[in-house]
């Protein structure tokens, strides 16, 4: 089995694109015309909860627990799904960051059978290099995911992506706050949008994680070996769907860990240049990455692409409303 080795920085959610792969980013306008789709869901603002006081994993950045004010926002009621994004590439020919790459990181249960020759990355061997994989070419095996994961949320999309996507539809990326505040649902203090209550492997399922042993062992019992469809699992009390598991949501910020801890700072120093990814995905296990709860964080380079990376978009309450 042959390996890359990644020279970027990188946390144990995500692979990151090599710095020597890099192409200059593409540009679309903002929008004078706000797309806010039908199901999008005004969030009121206020003072909002912000990280946690019982941080897990302590040199991400979780805690300390603190309340900021914002303002009133409207958000997507769910991750953009393929059938969104694809709107978007015909209306504008935007050509995504892994097409111009011509690859991208596929989790290696995913990689269709057809494909060989894939590489691996140092250190994190279930993830794979495949040529040709994009947002539209998921896993390799030349399936139109438009076509046949229309629903699902679109994935292959680094941050300058999800950015371009945004401008199109007159909004932009959440802030930390905003989406830990839509996630929490009205509820306060809570770990997960749904409450307290951990998910398990046996009979508790209101989220789309890994069930079994990682990563070579998904028993699949939440219904789901990858994504879900992007309104799959109850909504949460403001009626947001997969707020944490399915995919990873890239925020506008970049990733900083605030800490008096020398580790922690030494890792958000190792991370400098990264985006802050929220929430989650359908590889998150409590035994390896036990990052589906609401202050839990990630990060990866703005141009690093995964079967696992998706986003959503907010719109400002006075835009919105004209």
């Amino acid at each position: 089995m042959t390996s890359i080795h990644d020279t970027s920085r990188r946390s144990c959610c995500s692979p990151s694109a090599d710095a020597a792969s890099r192409s200059p980013a593409i540009e679309i306008p903002w929008s004078d015309t706000p797309r806010a789709d039908e199901g999008a869901v005004e969030i009121p603002g206020g003072k909002a909860y912000l990280g946690t006081a019982t941080p897990v994993i302590l040199d991400d950045g979780e805690g300390p627990l603190r309340r900021k004010r914002v303002a009133a926002f409207r958000i997507g009621a769910t991750a953009v799904t393929n059938a969104q994004f694809a709107a978007f590439v015909e209306d504008t020919g935007f050509v995504t960051e892994a097409e111009r790459l011509g690859w991208s990181f596929v989790f290696h249960r995913q990689v269709a059978g057809n494909v060989r020759d894939t590489l691996g990355v140092e250190s994190l061997e279930w993830w794979r290099r495949v040529d040709g994989a994009n947002w539209r070419d998921v896993d390799g095996a030349g399936n139109d995911a438009a076509t046949c994961l229309a629903d699902h949320p679109v994935v292959h999309v680094s941050w300058h992506d999800a950015k371009a996507y945004a401008n199109w539809a007159g909004g932009r990326l959440p802030t930390e706050v905003e989406w830990e505040h839509a996630a929490r649902g009205g509820q306060g203090d809570v770990p997960f949008p749904w409450g307290d209550r951990q998910p398990d492997d046996t009979s508790y399922f209101p989220c789309n994680i890994w069930q079994g042993r990682f990563p070579h062992e998904n028993l699949g019992r939440d219904g789901y070996l990858f994504t879900a469809p992007a309104k799959a699992f109850a909504p949460n009390g403001y009626g947001l769907f997969n707020m944490v598991g399915n995919v990873w949501e890239w925020t506008a910020e970049p990733f900083v860990v605030r800490s008096l801890r020398r580790s922690a700072q030494a890792f958000g120093k190792s991370r400098r240049g990264c985006r802050l990814l929220k929430g989650g995905s359908h590889l998150c296990h409590v035994s390896y990455c036990f990052r589906y709860r609401i202050a839990a964080r990630s990060s990866n380079t703005p141009d690093s692409t995964t079967t696992h990376q998706g986003f959503r978009v907010v719109w400002d309450i006075q835009r919105t409303a004209k």
